[in-house]
């Protein structure tokens, strides 16, 4: 297992100070948010990224999110390919393998129409992203509004999506929220989960879940070691990365942040390992 730490966890905080605090904290990679990096870019240049993360010692594994894929028609295609393209350029340049990519709204579609939908704008996405060499990894989202919920329903995109470099990621709380079924983990090839975004949450009820209830690994009532003991039952052994969306969290010392969230995915890791006692989702 690779540990990651995901930007998100430290929103507040500027791109310089997530790739310092992932190396001081001893994360093996991390995840850069877009956002951060278009903001480091307005001075800096893509060689004083690539050049941050060399010395942090960890490695860039992600650049996310791009939203509302497989939405708004023609015009939100164009967007998405666009900005897919612009990132993997990005990416290219830092030597990050993965663009991450995440759903939109229903909007009164049936399934049908948003695996078409999705699958039409993943393939023209991954195709764009393979002309720089990066792949394109597709989150589910378990809120309610949310086009594609689950981990089946994921998989079933990508699968008839049908290109190389486009895999999937699970998050702990879209997959608890959404209502995934560990069932559905043990039918994704594990060479395709490109990671797993581990987090706790508040006890809520499951359609009010926001990404504001996040908490650190075992701090709340996801049942992870179920989540976590079906994925490392497929064989997979990739990377594990903290993403919290807490405010709380965000108002902290980055390092301290990182230290705490590094320490709590290591011990619910370690705990699966040990094949320690689990609950049923």
């Amino acid at each position: 297992m690779q540990l990651g730490f995901n930007g998100a966890t430290t929103q507040t905080a500027d791109l310089a100070t997530d790739i310092h605090v992932a190396g001081q904290a001893g994360y093996d990679v991390i995840e850069l948010r877009d956002g951060k990096l278009d903001q480091f870019l307005a001075q800096g240049s893509l060689d004083d990224v690539r050049r941050m993360v060399r010395e942090a010692n960890v490695a860039a594994w992600t650049i996310n999110a791009i939203d509302r894929v497989g939405v708004d028609g023609a015009v939100g295609t164009a967007r998405a390919v666009a900005r897919c393209r612009e990132l993997s350029r990005y990416a290219q340049a830092i030597e990050c393998p993965w663009v991450l990519v995440v759903p939109g709204p229903t909007d009164g579609r049936t399934d049908a129409q948003v695996t078409s939908d999705t699958v039409a704008t993943l393939r023209e996405m991954a195709d764009a992203a393979a002309e720089f060499g990066i792949s394109v990894a597709f989150e589910f989202m378990g809120f309610p509004w949310a086009a594609v919920r689950d981990v089946a329903g994921a998989w079933e995109i990508v699968q008839e999506a049908n290109r190389p470099n486009l895999g999937i990621i699970v998050d702990t709380a879209h997959f608890y929220a959404g209502g995934s079924t560990l069932e559905s983990i043990r039918e994704v090839d594990p060479g395709r989960l490109v990671v797993l975004h581990i987090n706790d949450v508040e006890d809520v009820a499951k359609p009010d879940i926001t990404d504001g209830h996040r908490l650190y690994p075992g701090e709340g009532v996801i049942p992870l070691q179920d989540i976590l003991g079906a994925v490392r039952a497929t064989g997979w052994d990739g990377v594990v990365s903290v993403e919290l969306f807490r405010e709380e969290y965000w108002q902290q010392d980055p390092l301290v942040v990182a230290r705490e969230a590094k320490a709590r995915t290591v011990a619910a890791w370690e705990r699966v390992l040990r094949g320690g006692r689990r609950t049923r989702i």
